[in-house]
């Protein structure tokens, strides 16, 4: 039995044997090149992100779908990232290795579009703007010479459920878009959602930091300023101008005028009709805000 297994193992591995093992660096060149075109596949064929209305999250494509979609997908010359060739994408544009822009979508000149971003079905995105790695976008509009970075989640659904007479949790419809005006940036892992009623829009040369969410129908003007970790609640209305501080809460359904800066941490829970400075929770003007904390030190323990 041992002479067995030993000549057996010299047949295995002799030069004339068709069982003689390859080099380690030409199996990782083979392995890292299937397994990024796995990668491609799976976003190019079997996404889908069409538009979701209430109680539908999405469709069961067949083997026959799947295969006929994969043809509709190509390689762009520059750049290396897929793209449906029903999208038309400027030639200047770069589209990185790993990225995918989906049917219908227009990609405008001198874009960038980092690694593993994936652009959804009938995407706008305008001039000169740079996207990073990670970005999803659907059911959106991108203005000119925007900044988006990593991790980005525009135009997926607002969070809106109520209870039917069966007590039963339901989901409303969210089948409205996002719009971004021109020259926004978008800080890493920050979440806008698109609109039920109406639209969510982004004013243009507004700036958003980094963990920011914005709910559904959303409007906030221009040159507005959202600090880090900021939380808008839906069918918020926000002028021109507008600041708010790191950590900010804004409930549902309240209007904030122009010219508002909030400190830090505040929470507004109902309508600001006057342009200035607020601060507290919830929020009011700053000066009645400091006082009410000052007198509070002062109190004899």
């Amino acid at each position: 039995m041992a002479i067995h297994i030993k000549r057996l193992s010299n047949n295995i591995y002799s030069s004339k044997s068709i069982f003689t093992p390859i080099s380690w660096k030409s199996y990782i060149q083979v392995s890292h090149a299937l397994l990024a075109e796995k990668f491609i596949s799976t976003f190019t064929s079997r996404g889908n992100f069409s538009a979701c209305s209430a109680g539908v999250t999405g469709h069961i494509t067949s083997e026959d779908d799947v295969e006929k979609d994969d043809h509709q997908f190509m390689k762009w010359h520059k750049g290396g990232g897929m793209f449906h060739k029903s999208a038309n994408i400027d030639p200047t544009a770069l589209i990185d290795f790993g990225a995918v822009v989906h049917s219908g979508s227009l990609v405008g000149g001198n874009v960038h579009v980092g690694s593993g971003t994936v652009i959804g079905p009938n995407v706008t995105i305008g001039q000169s703007t740079k996207i990073g790695y990670n970005v999803a976008l659907a059911n959106c509009t991108i203005g000119d010479s925007c900044v988006i970075h990593h991790g980005v989640c525009i135009g997926q659904d607002g969070f809106g459920f109520f209870l039917n007479e069966e007590g039963a949790m339901v989901k409303k419809p969210q089948d409205l878009k996002a719009h971004i005006g021109n020259n926004v940036e978008i800080g890493a892992n920050s979440c806008i959602d698109r609109g039920s009623w109406r639209d969510t829009m982004i004013g243009d040369d507004s700036k958003i930091d980094n963990l920011v969410q914005i709910g559904h129908n959303v409007v906030i003007g221009k040159c507005c300023m959202l600090c880090g970790q900021v939380g808008i609640a839906g069918s918020v209305t926000i002028g021109n101008y507008v600041t708010l501080g790191g950590r900010v809460g804004v409930r549902d359904h309240v209007t904030i005028v122009s010219k508002v800066r909030l400190a830090a941490s505040s929470c507004v829970t109902k309508d600001i009709t006057k342009p200035g400075d607020y601060g507290g929770f919830p929020a009011i003007p700053i000066h009645e805000w400091r006082r009410q904390v000052a007198s509070r030190y002062r109190i004899p323990k």
